[in-house]
């Protein structure tokens, strides 16, 4: 996520970090770099331009200049500035003061917002809420079913027309049924699926405002695609002119390396992004935290979101249990290939070391002949491998004799070669992490330090 820009922005900064002395020319230079460096990653003209102006006022007086870290003042502005840009903290979702509360979901075909409806009743039941989808996009049959699968597979109920509404009237009469259904039948959330087109029209607006009038929602929320990057926020002004959007969740921003709509966004149209789409899986929807995420263009990593992904794959129990075997060096196959499962649920190792302060240098400890896309691969072949062993053989390891190993391999369409790698990982694994934990459960071990843990990197990888 946003790779490109951090690198470059990255580079700039650590000049001003490392400057025990800077001169008001040395910000200026700096400045003329992130300038291009944002211009590149396609955020709005005005934006950089306006952004540049208000870090340079600001870093260029006295106080900075004659501070004893002036570098570390200038990066400080910066962030700030990056932070105020994209809506200076989290902004929640309105709910209604007397359920439900409705929230209506527009947006463009392709951008994601029948996947993004699945996402956000998620979000909505997790915390305990009762939710209720409208598949109100009339002119697509197949939203409707994708709509009504997603809702299958959370355990929620879709409301579906007998056959799609042909006119305006038709469409507002049935999403006004199926509000009063949620509201009559104790639902907390009404979530709208409304319909879409491959580009603004008045024909869409006209419909889409219609609805608006007649559900009344508390969350107009615009699904938008990162990856178009200005063109997205040319939609956002256009929606917004004509609906008044309450929000911005903007989606497959795990592949965008440039990042040009979220930090223009929120300049652009004045309405705060909420959510950001960071995959295809249902719990890939995460909140937005403008500090957090200016402290990851920064390359400071974002801790906290990490922490609240751990906990949530996480449980206290299991994280005790899993210290106290690391710790007696009796952690098993089984063991690990739950580990690896947990893990996974965190997302992709680019993105997890993207949350890591100086990911920069974790990746310098890997083993520099290893691509950087191949650690899921990898781990994914690590599951199959031990899923087709025994219960026995995953509890004692010393069991995988010759014949054995043979019959693993070929039930994973794997080789005994990379069965023996894979005993090999875990073996030094097994030996690094009782290390790293120490010798009594709940306590953590001596040897903390990145330096060690850059060595279990090295050592996962080793063929």
């Amino acid at each position: 996520m946003f790779s490109s820009l951090t690198e470059k922005i990255d580079g700039v900064l650590k000049k001003l970090r490392g400057a025990g002395v800077l001169k008001e020319q040395d910000v200026i230079q700096a400045l003329k770099e992130v300038r291009l460096a944002l211009l590149e990653a396609d955020v709005n003209f005005r934006v950089v331009k306006d952004f540049i102006g208000r870090v340079q006022e600001k870093a260029t007086g006295s106080t900075v200049l004659e501070s004893l870290t002036p570098g570390q003042q200038v990066v400080k502005i910066v962030w700030e500035e990056l932070r105020d840009l994209m809506g200076r903290e989290h902004a929640g979702l309105s709910l209604a003061s007397q359920p439900p509360t409705v929230v209506m979901m527009v947006g463009l075909q392709g951008a994601g917002k029948t996947t993004t409806c699945g996402k956000l009743t998620r979000v909505f039941t997790q915390q305990g809420k009762r939710v209720l989808l409208i598949a109100a996009d009339p002119r697509r049959p197949a939203a409707a079913e994708q709509l009504a699968a997603l809702g299958a597979g959370l355990d929620v109920p879709v409301h579906r027309a007998d056959r799609s509404p042909a006119t305006r009237e038709e469409v507002v009469r049935f999403c006004s049924e199926g509000v009063r259904r949620g509201r009559d039948h104790g639902y907390d959330v009404v979530i709208l699926d409304t319909g879409g087109r491959l580009h603004v029209d008045d024909e869409l607006m006209g419909e889409l405002e219609s609805v608006k009038a007649g559900v009344t929602p508390q969350e107009v929320l615009l699904v938008a695609d990162a990856m178009t990057g200005q063109e997205a926020v040319n939609v956002a002004e256009q929606f917004d002119r004509r609906l008044g959007v309450t929000g911005v969740i903007l989606t497959k921003i795990e592949g965008d390396a440039r990042g040009g709509a979220l930090l223009s966004m929120r300049a652009a149209i004045g309405k705060p992004v909420k959510y950001l789409g960071v995959g295809e899986k249902s719990d890939a929807l995460e909140p937005f935290h403008p500090d957090r995420m200016a402290s990851r263009i920064l390359g400071m990593g974002d801790v906290l979101s990490l922490i609240e992904k751990a906990q949530e794959s996480f449980s206290q129990e299991q994280a005790l249990a899993l210290q106290k075997r690391a710790s007696s060096n009796t952690l098993t196959l089984e063991d690990f290939r739950d580990q690896i499962k947990q893990v996974n649920k965190l997302g992709s190792m680019e993105q997890i070391l993207g949350m890591l302060p100086g990911a920069g240098k974790l990746k310098t400890m890997m083993n520099p002949g290893v691509s950087r896309e191949l650690p899921e691969k990898e781990m994914k072949r690590v599951v199959a491998i031990i899923d087709s062993m025994t219960p026995a053989e995953r509890s004692d390891h010393g069991l995988l004799n010759g014949s054995r190993k043979k019959r693993i391999a070929k039930g994973s369409g794997t080789s005994v070669q990379e069965v023996n790698r894979l005993l090999k990982q875990f073996l030094t694994a097994r030996n690094m992490l009782k290390s790293l934990v120490g010798g009594k459960p709940g306590k953590p071990g001596k040897s903390g330090k990145l330096k060690k843990r850059g060595k279990l990197i090295r050592a996962l990888q080793s063929p």
